[in-house]
């Protein structure tokens, strides 16, 4: 029977990484030639070459892939294995890990945590980024679920999970003082100065198609992929910002905002992003659960407001 070394897989995946034996003894530690030895210990054991070498970089050969696919599955079964078993301890503390994707409403996040924020007995840990970052992190254990703007379909071919939790409308805000001049949309948005999204949101590409539609080309005075860094150019004026009123709900009920256009047909979901794993943390089912639970039994989205991409909002039509 052959002896598997679990540390050897471990160092294989780092040298896999790097793609150089040296940096990767730098991060583990470990003297280079104690690493080499390391390595080819494991492929006399698999009995085949991991690496080809060339001009100093080490390059997977076929058997090294699938080795490395194994690896990463061994490793992912090993942290769920060691995290299942702390946390599952009498008296232990939960931890949930979130990954949040920086195109994510802040406040929309908030309202998917607060019940855990708010239990003494669950530890929240969030790790902000883009989208394949994110679901990098989900893949190897270091978050439990991923909030996103985007699904992961076709991402890195992981067995992901995609739930939807929530449609959210999309609109046009600006500052009361932009707001002050009337504008049909699109008809009146040649040249008006609009803050969209980064051109991987299917928001902004069905934003852009209404307007082509219109023969109509609005002045872009900024592309934002941060939800945070769009609520600030929003805030100081520069121009009409394309998001779900769920992101500015504060500086819209504060006045600072005015929701000026409703689009018709543009709807933004927000997903979580679970792996396919033998123990799921139970804290994730259950804030999926009571998201949807919440989302299906709120009104209808866009109730009550303009339900034309051509129509103002009823606060513009008091004003004209």
């Amino acid at each position: 029977m052959v002896f598997l070394n679990y540390h050897h897989l471990r160092y294989f995946r780092y040298i896999a990484r790097e793609g150089n034996l040296t940096r990767a003894a730098e991060m583990l530690r470990l003297s280079p030639s104690a690493l080499s030895i390391q390595l080819r210990q494991l492929e006399e054991s698999l009995g085949q070459t991991l690496f080809e070498r060339d001009k100093g970089r080490l390059t997977l050969t076929p058997a090294g892939r699938v080795a490395l696919e194994y690896a990463e599955t061994i490793h992912r079964a090993g942290e769920e294995l060691v995290g299942t078993m702390r946390e599952s301890r009498p008296g232990a503390l939960k931890v949930l890990r979130v990954g949040a994707v920086a195109t994510l409403s802040r406040n929309f996040l908030l309202e998917f945590l607060r019940p855990a924020m708010h239990s003494a007995e669950t530890e929240v840990v969030v790790r902000s980024g883009g989208l394949r970052e994110s679901l990098a992190r989900l893949a190897t254990g270091e978050v439990d679920v991923v909030l996103s703007n985007r699904p992961a379909t076709g991402e890195g071919g992981a067995p992901w999970h995609t739930h939807a939790l929530a449609l959210e409308p999309v609109s046009l805000v600006a500052t009361p003082a932009l707001a002050a001049r009337p504008r049909r949309f699109p008809e009146d948005f040649s040249g008006a100065p609009v803050i969209l999204p980064s051109e991987e949101s299917d928001t902004r590409l069905l934003f852009e198609r209404l307007c082509e539609s219109a023969g109509v080309r609005p002045r872009i005075i900024a592309e934002v992929d941060d939800m945070a860094m769009l609520r600030l150019f929003a805030r100081e004026g520069e121009g009409y910002a394309l998001v779900p009123p769920v992101v500015v709900r504060d500086e819209i009920e504060a006045g600072a905002l005015v929701e000026t256009h409703r689009l018709e047909g543009l709807r933004e979901t927000f997903y979580a992003i679970t792996l396919s794993r033998k123990f799921q943390n139970p804290i994730v089912a259950s804030l999926v659960a009571r998201i949807k639970a919440a989302k299906a039994d709120a009104p209808a989205a866009g109730s009550g407001a303009a339900s034309e991409a051509s129509k103002p909002t009823r606060r513009e039509a008091r004003r004209r």
